[in-house]
């Protein structure tokens, strides 16, 4: 076997999962559903994406979970891209629920109103969008991924990209918050642009 390459590298049992065991960045959202009883929930997802470069949108989730069963029921939900001002309030979102299965922390979340769908946001995040269930994807292990046409979509003015601003400047005023997998998150101000070929096609 070839070993040049690996003398400082540490090789993982694939037969266990290996996410815990380095740091990872990714997104963190906040998916809105509507309970059985009518109530309106928002759950943390950090698993979650673009499916694409058209208007679809995905996350990961165990079909044990109230959000996953919510929107198997409804057929709809919402996403809040939340700020990293909003990290405690992200936080209350992944409480555990009463015996009468329901956070009461989602009391202090404030939200209002998704317009084409029946859910809500999560007050003052910058990226909101509204979709309708395209397709359930089965089977990763315990997991499934959940796959959403988006129906309509709201960004913040402040992290709204403009042809004649800056985008750099952008990121500066309007920071994003990245969940550093396992169990930490960052705020990014600072940003460069990425040195694509002069080729490069999307």
């Amino acid at each position: 076997m070839e070993t040049e390459g690996y003398e400082r590298i540490q090789s993982l049992d694939p037969a266990a999962s290996i996410w815990d065991d380095f740091f990872v960045v990714a997104p963190l959202v906040l998916v809105g559903t509507k309970d059985d009883g009518g109530e309106y929930n928002q759950a943390p997802k950090h698993l979650a994406f673009p499916m694409g470069w058209d208007n679809f949108f995905g996350f990961v989730c165990t079909p044990s979970h109230s959000t996953y069963q919510n929107i198997k029921r409804e057929r709809i939900f919402t996403v809040t891209y939340p700020r990293p001002t909003q990290v405690i309030l992200a936080s209350l979102a992944a409480t555990t629920r009463d015996d009468d299965n329901f956070k009461p922390a989602l009391l202090s979340l404030p939200t209002f109103s998704a317009k084409e769908v029946d859910g809500r946001f999560v007050s003052d995040g910058y990226i909101f969008l509204e979709c309708e269930v395209e397709r359930f994807v089965e089977s990763f292990g315990r997991n499934s991924l959940i796959v959403g046409s988006i129906v309509a979509a709201h960004v913040h003015e402040r992290a709204l990209r403009s042809t004649s601003g800056d985008d750099g400047e952008m990121i500066e005023t309007a920071p994003l918050l990245a969940y550093l997998q396992p169990g930490r998150f960052a705020r990014i101000a600072q940003s460069h642009e990425f040195p694509f070929p002069s080729d490069f096609q999307r």
